[in-house]
């Protein structure tokens, strides 16, 4: 399946997410802040990024901004995962570059399904 790169700082949501990721059979990475997600993904090059929005170091909206100048990461969809859901906050990640903005809590079933469809999307 894919290779996902997860940055949550809260650790119970971080292994949530990467649990029902990983028995849906992704390979997963996970990161504590946006700073550490944007050095993991470019070692690792995933085929998907979901971060949280709000993390110690460098929010992911900040995290996804940095990713998008790195040509061989640029094309990599970035799904932020929040709790925030005012369209402000939704356009700032959309404006950043994300490519879908989920919002907390999810059904580990969505979760997984959205992430398919994305997936697909890009051919992954």
């Amino acid at each position: 399946m894919a290779r996902i790169l997860i940055a949550e700082d809260e650790p119970d949501i971080r292994e949530l997410v990467a649990f029902t990721l990983r028995f849906a059979g992704h390979e997963v990475t996970t990161t504590s802040n946006g700073e550490e997600a944007y050095l993991k993904a470019q070692e690792i090059i995933p085929d998907l990024v979901m971060m949280d929005v709000r993390m110690p170091r460098m929010t992911g909206y900040d995290a996804c901004r940095a990713m998008k100048q790195i040509p061989s990461l640029k094309d990599i969809p970035v799904v932020f995962l929040s709790a925030k859901g005012q369209d402000a906050e939704i356009q700032t990640g959309l404006d950043a570059g994300a490519e879908e903005y989920l919002l907390k809590p999810f059904a580990p079933d969505q979760l997984v399904e959205r992430v398919k469809a994305i997936l697909a999307k890009f051919g992954k």
